[in-house]
């Protein structure tokens, strides 16, 4: 019951990061240039999903 106890108050926690918090030191470059990536999409079926690949790929 402990154990179960402490990930319950640990998953309450805030996030690391804001979500308009800079993540690196090219996060303001790319948002002054107006190449940030959003963070969700809408994929086929109207889902809000994460842009992990969005995010990820090289900038050009």
């Amino acid at each position: 019951m402990a154990g179960v106890a402490v990930l319950a108050i640990g998953g309450c926690r805030k996030p690391l990061l804001a979500t308009g918090e800079e993540r690196s030191q090219f996060d303001r470059y790319d948002r002054v240039r107006e190449q940030d990536p959003s963070p969700y999409y809408m994929d086929e079926f109207g889902r809000r999903r994460p842009n992990l690949r969005g995010r990820l790929l090289p900038r050009e």
